[in-house]
């Protein structure tokens, strides 16, 4: 992590847990919204207008979080308005690095090697976890927002003025209560619970967090047999959030994870689900599978020794 600007000692997954052994997730410190106007957004402060050629986005493919906004990206039709760089899957002792495997690309606006000195540029002083997604702004050479639901709402919403009339509503008004409501839902059962099962400290915060894990899974195929989409007729915010995990599940949650009870091939509903979402025009570019299994299986801390399994065989056809 950076401490006052300065790396020290080297990456950790798991930085907090509690007295149960659960893991605890780090918070996002950097909250500021781009608006259409420029004017201050539900936090942080104001002077972040949505305009293009102005933002660049800091991913990786291997990061789920990181993959809301790149889908957001594509489907908002802004590819061409918000530049992109994207880290190496393998975490090095000093986190995220940039340009140095297939389909990771250098640091477009520094040459930076690592992520953290695109922290430490942003704020000399900088101290917390170095994470992806980054927005920054090249106009105002500062970090946006470093939280990926902040980044992916935004990408939804505030560039609407600047895209073509078709582009999907991502958070429709009228399904707002609803869509809020089964965000926290299944960020706290699925998103983080597989991660809460990966990276537990003791037996019972991994059974509780597996029985989340199977528990909200189950509640969406029983939701997915009435329904193309969790929340309306069409694709959401909500499926762009659960899609993120579910394309990962069988090739890292379900062995690795140990979140093994299903593979999501085995649900009927959600794997129609997770196949027709892949199927969008724009979502299938944002999945690399290669970055998704070497960036997993080089966690140290669960496969010490760094081999990657040969399968599973995923075909979305």
């Amino acid at each position: 992590m950076l401490i006052e600007g300065k790396w020290h000692d080297k990456w950790q997954p798991v930085e907090k847990s509690d007295s149960v052994g659960r893991f605890i997730r780090p918070t996002s410190t950097v909250r500021h919204w781009i608006t259409p106007d420029g004017r201050p957004g539900p936090t942080g402060r104001g002077g972040f207008e949505a305009r293009a050629g102005r933002y660049h986005l800091y991913v990786a493919l291997i990061c789920p979080w990181a993959s809301r906004t790149l889908i957001a990206r594509s489907l908002m039709g802004l590819t061409d308005m918000i530049s992109v760089s994207v880290v190496n899957p393998i975490l090095t002792e000093q986190g995220w690095a940039f340009a140095d495997f297939p389909g990771a690309t250098e640091d477009a606006l520094f040459g930076f090697h690592y992520l953290h000195q695109v922290y430490s540029k942003h704020d000399p002083g900088f101290t917390g976890q170095v994470t992806v997604p980054v927005l920054w702004d090249k106009q105002q050479n500062c970090m946006v927002n470093n939280e990926s639901a902040d980044i992916l709402r935004m990408l939804g919403s505030s560039f609407q003025h600047l895209v073509k009339d078709e582009q999907p509503v991502l958070y429709p008004k009228q399904h707002a209560d609803e869509i809020d409501a089964l965000n926290k839902r299944t960020y706290q059962l699925l998103n983080n619970g597989v991660y809460r099962a990966g990276f537990a400290q003791s037996q019972e915060a991994y059974e509780e967090a597996y029985n989340d894990v199977f528990s909200i899974l189950d509640e969406l195929e029983e939701r997915l047999d009435k329904q193309d989409f969790l929340i309306t007729d069409h694709l959401t915010e909500t499926d762009i959030r659960v899609f993120v995990t579910l394309v990962r599940f069988d090739v890292a949650y379900h062995g690795l994870f140990k979140c093994n009870r299903q593979r999501i091939v085995d649900y009927k509903n959600l794997w129609a689900y997770t196949k027709r979402i892949y199927a969008i025009p724009g979502v299938a570019e944002t999945v690399n599978l290669e970055h998704i299994k070497h960036g997993y299986y080089h966690l140290k801390t669960l496969n010490p020794l760094g081999i990657v399994p040969a399968g599973p065989t995923i075909s979305f056809d």
